[in-house]
This record gives C-alpha cells, sequence and structure tokens, in this order.
C-alpha cells in the first residue's frame, strides 16, 4: 500500500513542510501553490503571461518559468525558500532588508536567484463579476515592503543610470502634503521615464497567479488558473498611471503616496547609496494607515492584465490534482465566508 505523503507539484526541496498543517494554512498556501503552479506551467511546456515594457510601451506578453526562476524549473538544484530576504538587495537598505515572499535560490551554494513577491487573486472580483468574461479583473493588494522590493529591482537593473533620471527636488519637508503635491507631476513622470529606461534590463518582480470563478458564485471555472508575472518596469509603469498627478488635489491618495514612496527611495539611492524605507513609509504617511500601499480593483487591472489567456486561462480544474498531490487538499483549512454559504444555499430560501 502506497502512502500517500501531502505535497505540491514541483516544490521538492523548499523550506516549508507540508507534512505540516501550517504549510497549508491560507497565509503559506496563498505562496506556494504558485510556486507549485508555475512549475506545472514549465512542466507542460507553457509560459507565463509577462506584464511588462515592449517597445517604449505596456503589453502583456510571455516569459518562460526559466527565466522568473532564474533556473529551470525542473533542475535538482532548484531551492524554494519563502518568506525570505533576497540578500543582493541588502547593500541598498539601511536596516534589515524586509522578506520576499519567495526567493529562489540554488541548493547548492544558496546563492539567490530571484525574489519574488506573489500575490494569488480571484477572478472575476466584486467590481467585474457582473460583466462578461472579457470584462473580469483581479483586485491586488501591495503591501508597503514591495515598494521597497521594488526601488531594490530597480536600482540593481539601472546601477549606473539611478542619478541621470532622477532629479532633485526642493521639497524642505517631505511630510508636507502641499509642498509634495507641488512637486507630483515631476515625481509621476520621472516613476514612468524609469519604466521605459528599464525595458532592456527589466526582471520579473511580481507573481500573481490568477483563479477563475463562475461570476461571483465560488464555483471554479472550467478554466481556471493562469499565472501573470509583473516586471518591476510593468509595475513601475502601472504605478504611474493610477498615481493622481494633480497637483491641486484635495489630498495624496494610497496609489499617489506609492509613487511619492518610490521615488523618494530611488532619490535616496542617488544621493547616499542606500534608503531606510522604514523611516520614508512611516514619515510619508500623509494622514493614511500604511497597513498596505495600495489597492487596485478589478475594473482597473483588466486593462493591464486584459489578453487571451485572462479570458481563458490555460491550466484546467481537472488538473487541480496534478498540482496538489497525496491529498494536501485535506490539509487546507480554508476560511469559511458566510455570504459564499448563504450564496450557493438556494435551499435554504
Amino acid at each position: 500500500m502506497d502512502i500517500k505523503i501531502p505535497s505540491l507539484f514541483g516544490l521538492k526541496k523548499t523550506n516549508r513542510d507540508f507534512n505540516s498543517k501550517e504549510a497549508w494554512g491560507k497565509n503559506q498556501f496563498n505562496s506556494s501553490f504558485p510556486a507549485s503552479l508555475c512549475c506545472y506551467l514549465a512542466s507542460k511546456g507553457f509560459e507565463a503571461n509577462y506584464l511588462s515594457i515592449q517597445k517604449n510601451s505596456f503589453c502583456p506578453t510571455s516569459i518562460p518559468i526559466e527565466s522568473i526562476f532564474k533556473i529551470p524549473a525542473d533542475s535538482n538544484d532548484l531551492y524554494f525558500a519563502f518568506e525570505s530576504q533576497h540578500t543582493p538587495y541588502q547593500k541598498y537598505v539601511v536596516g534589515a532588508l524586509p522578506r520576499t515572499d519567495l526567493v529562489v535560490q540554488k541548493e547548492s551554494t544558496g546563492e539567490c536567484l530571484s525574489g519574488l513577491e506573489v500575490k494569488l487573486t480571484a477572478l472575476p472580483d466584486n467590481t467585474t463579476c457582473e460583466l462578461n468574461d472579457d470584462g473580469y479583473g483581479s483586485e491586488i493588494v501591495v503591501r508597503p515592503d514591495t515598494i521597497a522590493y521594488l526601488a531594490c529591482s530597480i536600482a540593481s537593473n539601472i546601477p549606473n543610470q539611478i542619478g541621470k533620471y532622477i532629479h532633485q527636488i526642493e521639497i524642505n519637508d517631505w511630510s508636507e502634503p502641499k509642498q509634495v503635491l507641488a512637486n507630483i507631476e515631476q515625481i509621476i513622470e520621472t516613476i514612468q521615464s524609469i519604466s521605459f529606461v528599464l525595458e532592456k534590463n527589466q526582471s520579473p518582480f511580481l507573481l500573481q497567479p490568477i483563479w477563475k470563478t463562475q461570476g461571483k458564485s465560488p464555483k471554479l471555472a472550467s478554466q481556471c488558473l493562469d499565472v501573470f508575472v509583473w516586471s518591476d518596469a510593468g509595475f513601475s509603469h502601472f504605478i504611474s498611471k493610477i498615481a493622481n498627478n494633480n497637483p491641486n488635489a484635495n489630498k495624496i491618495t494610497r496609489q499617489t503616496r506609492t509613487a511619492i514612496w518610490l521615488f523618494k527611495m530611488l532619490l535616496e539611492i542617488k544621493n547616499h547609496g542606500k534608503f531606510n524605507h522604514e523611516s520614508i513609509i512611516d514619515n510619508l504617511s500623509y494622514n493614511t494607515k500604511n497597513d498596505k500601499a495600495f489597492a487596485s480593483a478589478g475594473n482597473v487591472t483588466n486593462q493591464y492584465m486584459s489578453c487571451p489567456r485572462l479570458k481563458n486561462p490555460i491550466i484546467s480544474k481537472t488538473e487541480i490534482k496534478n498540482i496538489i498531490l497525496g491529498g494536501g487538499q485535506n490539509m487546507l483549512s480554508p476560511e469559511r465566508r458566510f455570504d459564499a454559504i448563504i450564496y450557493n444555499s438556494p435551499e435554504l430560501f
């Protein structure tokens, strides 16, 4: 009799123990499963959707999983370190480098190959669930540490050009909204310009797999899984587009604040070679909580992620059993949503 061992496809060497129920909790599964899904795509010969800058324009293309991991997905030297530090970026940061969701390493040497933020997102969200499939979008919620990693990624990919494109701005008090808003057009234009400068050296930055349901029901669509990856250039461009560049705005939105954080971090790298991410995030709050950098709903992200595979994801629900292995599904501890239960219990009424 074969003994079933809970596991996820492709995650042979990792700092998570899939025999432990904790590894199947929401906080860990939401980054482990996307890594496994990437390995599964690679095994099928599929590339991921790549949200990047191509020919001075933002557009979805595709990218091999090997180019995301910087190592073949079936390599015996591949190691997945979840919630770890991408140590090559430490030189840009004052104090402790924040952890990122996934660091891909070489097991033999411990070398960090790729540091990735991971966001497993539902398709559609509540702003797009009433639309047709081609209007569906996923909400993405971004944490402040993600912006610190974005600044590091940019500095790493264009190390000799930061000073050329980040210009000094005369602001005496960066915590004062009026002073910053007076320069907001230049700040946002700079972020957009950098996204284009990055084109030749851009690298995968944020992994955003999607799982698709039938409208707002919790029932999976027949074709329900796919992987989208934002490059550092593509995500910088996205931030520049969703930020408000109106110097007469009544307040600084989260999206605009994110652009300010990113600019200030890059300015500090230009002037001092490194930045204090905690100080920037804490001091430049503009009377808004720092629990997250920003959130963008599906009716916003759709126009950036729109492509045939957003409408028709490449992996079917019948293939989930090839990704979650050894009875791992029995280890899951889903959050029970009362509204979902009511919606799917018509017999109550």
